[in-house]
């Protein structure tokens, strides 16, 4: 049996219970529920950083919009059980940034989703912009091994 691949690269992980509400008459974590729990790691990465997005929009007047999604689904999430979500970003160009996730059961390491978000950095007029420089540098600094860290 092929081993699971690993990443080296930093990540943040936020950690949350299945709630009953979440799941579906199957007893299942409902599938657009994982949407909602990449954006949870989507802003502790952020916050993992010393970056707050409700700052970019604040004092930027950026948002970074979702653009694009994609989601396997690779073992049922249940009520009660608790995961992590492990956020890192998987490339930046220009306005566009990818940031991948895996979701995991917290018990067993058992890999419940795994995904990737598209987003491009747009002012308030949804016009394309650029990061502030001091969150381009953040954001590609997470581009680099960090040994010991795996995704």
């Amino acid at each position: 049996m092929p081993q699971p691949q690993t990443s080296t690269r930093f990540h943040a992980e936020a950690r949350l219970r299945v709630r009953y509400a979440e799941t579906d008459q199957m007893g299942v974590v409902y599938h657009a529920n994982y949407l909602v729990w990449f954006e949870v790691g989507r802003v502790e990465l952020m916050r993992s950083m010393g970056l707050a997005y409700s700052q970019l929009e604040k004092d930027h007047g950026l948002m970074i919009a979702v653009v694009g999604v994609e989601v396997r689904y690779r073992s049922p999430a249940r009520y009660d059980d608790e995961v992590a979500i492990r956020t890192t970003i998987a490339a930046i160009r220009g306005p566009v940034l990818k940031m991948s996730y895996r979701v995991v059961r917290v018990a067993d390491e058992k890999l419940l989703c795994e995904g990737t978000t598209t987003h491009v950095v747009v002012d308030r007029n949804m016009g394309k912009a650029i990061l502030p420089p001091a969150y381009d540098a953040a954001f590609r600094a997470l581009l680099e091994p960090a040994d010991g860290l795996p995704l």
